[in-house]
This record gives structure tokens, sequence and C-alpha cells, in this order.
């Protein structure tokens, strides 16, 4: 039984699904039915869904899906539109959420309602949904992975990504300085405007020998890495001695077999993997993380960049475009 003004047959919308996975051509736009939500579900209706690497992740297979066909994507803004059976949220209110297992790449999706956060009045849709995973994952990664102080230099790789383009706003906004690996001259500059100090093309120089080179030879506290085995051992050659390297993607790739006593010889460094599900896995953990993100858009130290918008049915080129590394800042797709 649902709560009234729940929705009570099942509706056909358009999603995308793989049944296989592989490269962007996998992606399909198909029909298929929601069911009305069930106990503790939302109904919401996308306005706007988040893209992120880890969606590719999933597409090719280098994160297991629970079965194929499957959806893709975990993040989404739009509007509640029928709720279950113990859910007090009204209807109309603009949440936003990520939640696995994938299947925000759709027009409406039923999410668990204690995993909807709630958009603030001072900030659109498209923000929102740009902003959460994204915003979220540098809260945690700079403020409780690894809590950067005022004063440090760190280095942050893929500095004008969708995570790197807030993280440095962010790491800035706390009085750090930020060294960011780019690939173009265009990222360079982009990355600069947002508040990275010092970009380095890593395609036309040594990240390390520049690193070491801005720090005077003393290498940084930490080095935040979503790239993986194109930059792994580069990473560790960066940091100084006690040094963490917080690993939080594998763009390139999953790095290889790795021997711990390369730690010891290099400093006694610390190495994490580090995951955001695992960071916001209670609800109130979710709405601390959530809240400490849209402060700091609220007050104008962060601003939320979207390079790039695609429409639902174009989800195949906005991959090629995304494992290109042609996309700055954050990617929409549009129901």
């Amino acid at each position: 039984m649902t709560r009234r003004g729940a929705r009570c047959d099942h509706e056909s919308m358009r999603a995308i699904q793989i049944q296989r996975t592989g490269g962007p051509e996998v992606l399909e736009l198909v029909d298929v039915e929601l069911p009305p939500p069930g106990p503790g579900e939302a109904t919401v209706r996308h306005t706007a869904i988040g893209v992120n690497l880890i969606d590719t992740y999933h597409r090719s297979g280098l994160y297991s899906l629970p079965g194929l066909p499957h959806g893709l994507g975990t993040e989404a803004a739009g509007i509640v539109e029928a709720v279950g059976e113990g859910v007090e949220i009204p209807l109309g209110r603009r949440v936003v959420y990520f939640q696995g297992p994938p299947r925000s790449y759709a027009e409406a999706r039923n999410v668990p309602a204690d995993r909807l956060v709630r958009i603030p009045d001072a900030v659109g849709d498209a923000v929102a949904a740009a902003a959460l995973l994204k915003g979220m994952t540098v809260e945690y990664l700079i403020r409780r992975t690894f809590a950067v102080q005022p004063g440090m230099t760190v280095l942050f790789h893929a500095a004008a990504g969708g995570v790197g383009t807030i993280a440095c706003q962010w790491l800035s906004h706390l009085g750090a300085t930020v060294i960011g690996t780019v690939s173009t001259e265009a990222k360079a500059e982009h990355a600069r405007k947002n508040g990275c100090a010092h970009p380095i093309l890593y395609t036309q120089e040594d990240f390390v020998e520049r690193v070491r080179a801005i720090t005077d030879g003393a290498g940084v506290p930490v080095v935040y890495d979503s790239v993986g085995k194109d930059t792994f051992d580069g990473s560790l050659d960066c940091l100084a001695p006690r040094g963490m390297l917080v690993a939080f993607g594998n763009a390139s790739g999953k790095p290889g077999p790795f021997d711990p006593m390369r730690l010891v010889e290099k400093g006694s460094l610390f190495l994490t993997r580090a995951s955001l599900f695992h960071y916001v896995a209670t609800q109130e953990e979710l709405a601390a993380s959530a809240k400490a993100l849209f402060d700091v858009i609220a007050s104008g130290a962060v601003k939320i960049h979207i390079g790039q918008q695609f429409a639902l049915e174009d989800a195949r080129a906005c991959h090629e475009a995304l494992e290109s590394r042609q996309t700055v800042g954050s990617t929409l797709l549009v129901p």
C-alpha cells in the first residue's frame, strides 16, 4: 500500500541500458517500466543527471554490476513525484541523490527516501546534479581522508575535471597551495582560474620533477589521484616522508601489483584507496557532507562549472567525450 499521492500503476519511460560491457557503443536508449515506489521509496522525476567517471567503469566492466542488462548512472536531481508507505517527503520537493545500483540515466527513478538530499532554494537543479557526487567526493577527500590545513601544498591530479575543478577552489579557500596536473594549455588556464596555483601539463613535463622543484625538493604531504595506473608511481615519488597517497579512481586503469615495502623505502608513506560510499554510509554522514558542500557553494567560495550537457539519447557521445578527456568541469545528461 502506498501513501496518497503515489502512483498506483507501472509507467513507461526512456532509460539508457547496457546489454553487455564494453565501450561507449554498448549504451542503448530503451523503453522500460517504472513501478510505483515501494515502502520507504520516492519516485524522482529527473530534471538533470550527473555524469561521472565511475559510470564508465560500470559500462566497461571495470566495476561489476549486479547483472545484465542494467542501467547506468548514480546521480540525478529532480522532483519528488510519488512516495511509498512510510515516506513523509512532500510531493513536488526538489531533491538530489547519488545511489547505487546504477540507474539514474533515465527519465525517473525510485530511490530510497533516506538517501535523498533536499536542494536548497539558492541552488538550481543543474548545479545540484553537477555538484553532489563530485562535491561530496572533494569534501571527504580534503576534510576527512586527509584533513588539509592552511599553508599546505598539495598535488591534485586531473585538476580541470569535474572533481578537480571543485577541489582546486575548495583547497584554495582552505588556504592551501594547489599543484594540479592537466593535459592541455586550455585546461591549465581553466585550473588556474579555479584556484590551482601551479598547473602542470603532464603531456609536456615530468610532473614529479615539477612538484619537487615547486616544493624545493621537499615533496607534498598528500597527493589526490583519480588517474590510477599512469600516475601511481609518480604520485608516490611526489610525497614527502610520511606523506599520504589518496587514490580514489582509475581513469587510466588499475595500477599493477604493489609491494608495500616501497612505502618504507620512500619514507614511511601512507596509501589509501578511498570511496565516497564509505564516507556517507549513514544518513547523518550524507546530510553533513551535503550541507558542507552546499554551504561552501552558497558562500561563493566554490562555483560549479558545468562544462557540457548532452541529451539523454546522446549518452554514447557523452562517454566518448569523457573518456577522451575532452570535457572540462562537470558533465550533465538532460532527460
